[in-house]
């Protein structure tokens, strides 16, 4: 077999609540950040805790549903394919950033139907989830 898989898959709690800015073209692209928490005992008995942060990146008609239903501190289940940028500033510092390309997400506990700027209402019985290609060089950031 000749190819290659990359896939992601995330349970996490949002850490901030998510920002959608559009291309140039018009399509919507949504940001927010994910924490995952894992806790362990060392051999010795103490208890250990990490958080580990990832940026996500949502495309089209999933970029304005995060946007509409996601919020700080919400647990959400990710699914999409890591990705590596690398830019240059304009004082020729080398950057770069991994994220999630996701394409699928899911509100997990209470689902909330919102009602304006980031209230919210009645609980939702549906996930949503977009199966759309990404445009590579259209990054508004």
């Amino acid at each position: 077999m000749s190819r290659g898989l990359n896939k992601v898959m995330l349970i996490g709690h949002l850490g901030r609540d998510p920002e959608m800015r559009y291309t140039p073209s018009g399509r919507p692209v949504t940001t927010f950040t994910i924490a995952t928490t894992r806790t362990w005992n060392t051999s010795n008995g103490e208890r250990h805790t990490e958080t580990e942060w990832f940026n996500v990146v949502t495309w089209g008609n999933l970029a304005e549903i995060c946007k509409q239903y996601l919020s700080k501190g919400q647990q959400v289940y990710v699914e999409g394919r890591l990705q590596t940028r690398r830019w240059e500033d304009s004082e020729g510092n080398k950057h770069t950033s991994v994220e999630i390309v996701a394409n699928e997400m899911m509100i997990l506990g209470e689902r909330r139907e919102p009602l304006s700027n980031n209230h919210f209402t009645e609980p939702l019985q549906n996930t949503h989830s977009a199966d759309e290609e990404i445009e590579e060089d259209e990054y508004p950031f």
